[in-house]
């Protein structure tokens, strides 16, 4: 029986940021100095040298140094606390930075080693909105973790000088700050969903407007732009709603909570006015103006407190969010503690990868099966064999599961049953194996990137240790390429759009072939090839023995080229032969010999 793998075990919020403090403990501990602790505490030394100087003035007590001196001691302290915040800033936005980059390398990472066919949990307008708002949200919570020390710091030594002057008013107005800091804890769970709402509304725009963007042909030809328009607006406005609702409330309690120093100073001048009644009275001028001083400044610091909860909450948040794009990776991959390259020259890149398996002999491919979830559509059970230097065609109506059976085969869909030797060994991970230098794969609309063709083609590559005009012309491009205004170096536009579908197709070709695989895998690459370029692209790949090609196409030139051909039919694997066998054996490739490719009714690619 096969073992069942064992769920993952999720981390609490803070061990998220814990590791991430660890990655760079002595800038974290700077900025917590700095930021969270020093921050707090500086405003407390004016209202003391502030009390002396009008308790002194007044006569209330005598100066214990000179006024001028207190009045440097004033300007210096002035200074030393801008020159904390000139290092806070400085602390506080390197740790932003570091660990930004940190957690956007490692998903990335993870990305991009996930099988192409389910890179993206979700779709990438979404994954954009996460990879941006939500990795910002953990570094700026983690520069405030050292927050509640100084804020503990600076109530402890507030509150206790205040009591030490007169413990009647002290009480009075600490019921100010209290009364806000259960205010704050109760709106706190309010204004995490109001600000959840607001995080998926604004990610909802930005994926319609990413898949806007990617199918504007496809709008202009359905003449639907009004109605895209229109969808549009109404996402725009469910957000504006849900970020209103956010900014409404947390104004609200934020107004509540910085004028509830207000009302404490209030209660200060009411209590006081009747301390300060009568010659008697220790009370003083100076000690007043320490009360409001110190007043302003605790309610402050107790909203912050009140903020940091609503931070903590909001990063959990954050952290599932970033989680769900890392699907079946445990925790600490997210904050893994990995090298980032922000300052100095980059790293050199490494080494294109080398054969880790013997140079392919046989591709053998035996019962291979699949099944969509929740369907019968797929593939199989399904045979064959690819010698070495082969050409073979895969064939079929539209539906047939031609497609579906490269993926699997590659490994971008998992396949439920089955196996796939190379030189007689099994393959158990596909979507690992079947990478450069073993195999190279184009779909059936390729990508290019907003780069130069030869940027496009090389992805990476040292130009010198590979033949880039040796690929561009097994492409057949070069007649195209010297017909381009900037040569290799002309920009090709999103997704290439600056191309024929023609040029498009042969530079993701030319990107396979510049990389020497051993097994060449092509979904319908002719597609939008003249007759004459396919054969000729064809008769040149004949002119590299050692190359092995699997191909999907159901054109002619491909089809005489063929060593064999694999005829699917409902996902199951009809026919095999010679192109002359099968028109002498199989009705299914007379018809598709004859041009009937209509889609079939048990299948769907």
């Amino acid at each position: 029986m096969t073992p069942q793998p064992q769920p993952i075990r999720e981390w609490p919020t803070w061990r998220y940021i814990f590791e991430l403090a660890r990655y760079k403990p002595w800038l974290y501990l700077a900025s917590g100095l700095f930021a969270s602790t020093m921050f707090y505490v500086f405003p407390l030394i004016p209202g003391l040298i502030v009390r002396d100087l009008l308790d002194g003035l007044t006569g209330a007590a005598p100066l214990q140094v000179d006024i001028w001196a207190l009045v440097g001691l004033f300007i210096g302290v002035w200074f030393g606390r801008h020159l904390f915040i000139l290092f806070a800033v400085i602390a506080e936005a390197s740790l932003h930075m570091i660990i930004n980059t940190l957690l956007r390398r490692n998903l990335l990472a993870h990305v991009l080693q996930q099988p192409g066919a389910r890179a993206l949990p979700h779709s990438p307008g979404e994954a954009i909105s996460r990879f941006r708002n939500d990795v910002e949200s953990m570094p700026e919570f983690l520069s405030w973790t050292i927050d509640p020390i100084g804020q503990a710091i600076v109530m402890i030594a507030g509150l206790s000088t205040l009591a030490s002057i007169d413990p009647l008013i002290t009480g009075a107005v600490v019921i100010p700050i209290l009364i806000t800091l259960v205010i704050v804890n109760i709106a706190s769970k309010r204004i995490q969903r109001y600000r959840q709402a607001a995080r998926e509304a604004i990610g909802s725009v930005t994926d319609f407007l990413g898949e806007t963007f990617g199918a504007v042909v496809a709008i202009q030809l359905a003449g639907t732009h009004e109605h895209v328009v229109k969808h549009f607006a109404a996402r725009n406005e469910t957000r504006r709603k849900a970020a209103l609702a956010d900014l409404l409330f947390s104004q609200m309690l934020e107004t509540f909570t910085y004028n509830s120093a207000n009302f404490g100073t209030g209660i200060l001048l009411l209590v006081a006015a009747r301390a300060m009644q009568g010659g008697a009275s220790t009370f003083t001028v100076g000690d007043f103006s320490l009360f409001v001083s110190y007043l302003g400044w605790l309610t402050i610091v107790t909203s912050m407190f009140g903020s940091h909860l609503i931070r903590y909450r909001q990063t959990g948040v954050s952290v599932q969010r970033l989680m769900g794009l890392m699907t079946g990776a445990p925790p600490q991959k997210l904050v893994e503690h990995n090298p980032i390259h922000i300052l100095g020259d980059l790293p050199a890149l490494p080494p294109p990868p080398t054969v880790s398996a013997a140079p392919l002999e046989m591709l053998q491919v035996r019962k291979l099966t699949y099944r969509y979830p929740g369907s019968e559509k797929g593939i199989g059970p399904i045979d064959f064999d690819l010698p070495r230097g082969s050409f073979t065609v895969i064939t079929g109506r539209i539906g047939s599961g031609k497609s579906t059976l490269l993926r699997v085969l590659l490994g971008l869909l998992p396949k439920d049953s089955g196996e796939i030797l190379w030189n007689g060994q099994p393959i158990p991970d596909p979507a690992a194996f079947f990478t450069p230098p073993h195999s190279a794969y184009t779909p059936q609309a390729p990508r290019l990137f907003s780069e130069s063709l030869k940027d496009n083609v090389l992805m990476g590559l040292p130009e010198d240790s590979f033949d880039f005009e040796a690929a561009i012309r097994q492409a057949v491009f070069e007649r195209d390429l010297a017909e381009l205004d900037e040569g290799v170096a002309t920009l090709v536009g999103t997704r290439g759009v600056r191309l024929s579908g023609g040029q498009l197709q042969r530079t993701a070709a030319a990107r396979m072939f510049v990389r020497q695989p051993e097994l060449l895998v092509f979904d319908d690459l002719s597609s939008a090839l003249d007759v004459d370029t396919e054969r000729l692209l064809w008769e040149r790949a004949a002119q590299h023995p050692g190359q092995t090609f699997l191909v999907v196409s159901h054109r002619r030139p491909a089809l005489r080229r063929a060593d064999q051909i694999l005829v699917l039919q409902d996902g199951r694997l009809e026919a095999r032969g010679t192109l002359n066998d099968l028109l002498a054996s199989s009705p299914e490739f007379q018809r598709l010999w004859a041009g009937d490719f209509d889609t079939q009714t048990t299948h769907s690619e």
